[in-house]
């Protein structure tokens, strides 16, 4: 049985949130004056659009409020999806962003952006953008050695839809 709050929470929320097909990806709870706030973060290979938000906070509000789980000082409850530049901690996060621009930190201090390619069980391929230009190269880069990580944002690029049009 689990014995701290915070374990308590996520034995709760694991089960609903993946009951609708999503992965709970971080629990947080703040201040906000005197108020708490509960945000929980999911996603899924798909996305998580507004909705699923919405169905999943009723979901989960109902199971908080019938539970003792959150204590009794008042809270507001968030859900939502990670974000368009979300850090990359898990190897599913990295097989999500295929095809997109990330920033990658390795523990040597190195740091670059460049496409991710493909994802396998050991690191990521990748290709780094080539400079004044120059082609774009190709590289290699191992989970182990990779410090931090993060998506990075693209405005002018075509969707994928676009450029088979």
């Amino acid at each position: 049985m689990s014995t701290t709050p915070s374990e308590r929470l996520r034995g709760m929320l694991e089960p609903l949130v993946s009951a609708k097909g999503l992965d709970l990806e971080d629990i947080e709870v703040s201040r906000a004056g005197r108020r708490r706030v509960l945000r929980i973060v999911v996603d899924s290979d798909d996305g998580v659009d507004l909705d699923a938000c919405a169905e999943l906070s009723r979901t989960i509000s109902t199971s908080l409020d019938e539970t003792d789980v959150m204590g009794e000082d008042e809270y507001q409850l968030e859900v939502t999806s990670p974000g368009a530049d979300r850090p990359l901690t898990e190897r599913r996060h990295y097989e999500r962003a295929v095809g997109r621009l990330a920033k990658i930190q390795l523990h040597g201090g190195d740091e670059f952006v460049a496409r991710l390619l493909a994802v396998d069980e050991e690191g990521l391929d990748l290709e780094v953008p080539g400079v004044k230009g120059r082609r774009p190269t190709a590289r290699r880069v191992e989970f182990a050695s990779i410090a931090k990580a993060r998506v990075e944002l693209e405005f002018n690029r075509k969707d994928k839809k676009e450029e088979e049009a």
